[in-house]
């Protein structure tokens, strides 16, 4: 594998569904309305791409200053059910430090240049938004904020890849945003919250015994924790509902209701992981697709990523029903 292909694998790019259904459904909303310009869009869903990727090597290079990767290994000998370590690439030796720093900038250099594209043609707004975005994306690890060891790491990030992506996809394609799109933009963000706090409920107790403090954790017992999960995926149907009843959203928009049985089951894999941790759940063919199944199973992750792409796939379809919707 190339060196390009190399940090694109260790920046998690199985993540990338996270931002560029929303990115794609907001550059087909704009699609829609007058002054659409599809290589601008098309940029700027590039330039998404590259930004995603480079704050999850920021992610990793704050994690492992921090030695927080380093303590999961020690705590699946201590019998905690973790995931492997976070950073297998600096902990194998594959890389350091230094080598990770300069992945980092050299992603954030990309989306920064095509940001700077969108800029000139698309004008300051453009500007404001990716400077507030570059800055949460940061923060949400790196100090001084740390947002993902302060309880708002959760929340910031249905801000970054919801309204803020989002509307920035947006006018980047079509020169002008309308307020009336955040019916359509908070219900994506937070379903992209949901597959942050659902990972975030299965690392628990691991995140405790390195003093993270996640939004899971601020809830204290895992009931709240299952409450706030139901109430999450609750809202974020009640957005399009009331979207719909004032006239913003079209009776189109009544196909993301498709996707609440996958809804309805992420929550109940949730709950069987606080009450009945034991209990084995395989794929099924409407949840989507699993990725390389086989694989998470010879790794003993099985039980967290049916969860966790479960909760991927239910943004994806969500995203794509409203595609749908607004080409009807």
């Amino acid at each position: 594998m190339n060196i390009i292909g190399t940090w694109i694998n260790n920046a998690r790019y199985i993540a990338l569904p996270q931002s560029q259904l929303p990115a794609i459904l907001a550059f087909c909303m704009a699609s829609q309305v007058d002054g659409f310009n599809v290589w601008l869009g098309l940029l700027a869903i590039l330039g998404v791409a590259a930004g995603h990727l480079g704050m999850n090597l920021f992610d990793d290079y704050f994690d492992y200053r921090v030695k927080e990767s380093g303590h999961r290994d020690t705590l699946n000998r201590k019998g905690f059910r973790a995931r492997i370590s976070k950073c297998t690439y600096l902990t194998s030796g594959e890389a350091n430090l230094k080598q990770l720093l300069i992945a980092c900038i050299s992603f954030g250099v990309v989306a920064f240049a095509i940001g700077a594209v969108i800029w000139y043609f698309r004008g300051n707004f453009i500007l404001y938004l990716a400077l507030i975005t570059a800055v949460l994306g940061v923060s949400y690890s790196g100090p001084p904020l740390s947002l993902s060891y302060r309880g708002l790491g959760e929340l910031f990030i249905g801000i970054i890849f919801g309204p803020l992506l989002m509307a920035g996809v947006y006018y980047a394609t079509c020169g002008h945003i309308d307020y009336r799109l955040l019916f359509v933009f908070v219900p994506v963000g937070i379903l992209v919250m949901n597959i942050v706090y659902s990972h975030a409920i299965m690392d628990c107790e691991p995140d405790k015994e390195v003093g993270k403090m996640t939004f899971a954790i601020l809830l204290k017992t895992q009931k709240n924790m299952l409450i706030f999960h139901a109430l999450l995926i609750t809202l974020a149907y009640a957005c399009i509902i009331v979207g719909q009843v004032i006239g913003y959203l079209s009776i189109y928009y009544s196909l993301v209701f498709l996707t609440i049985p996958l809804a309805v089951y992420q929550h109940s894999m949730m709950r069987a992981f606080v009450y009945y941790p034991n209990k084995i759940f395989t794929p099924k063919w409407w949840m989507g697709p699993m990725g390389n199944w086989k694989g998470y199973q010879a790794a003993g992750l099985d039980w967290f990523m049916i969860r966790w792409l479960s909760a991927r796939n239910l943004l994806s379809f969500f995203c794509l029903m409203i595609v749908v919707a607004c080409f009807l």
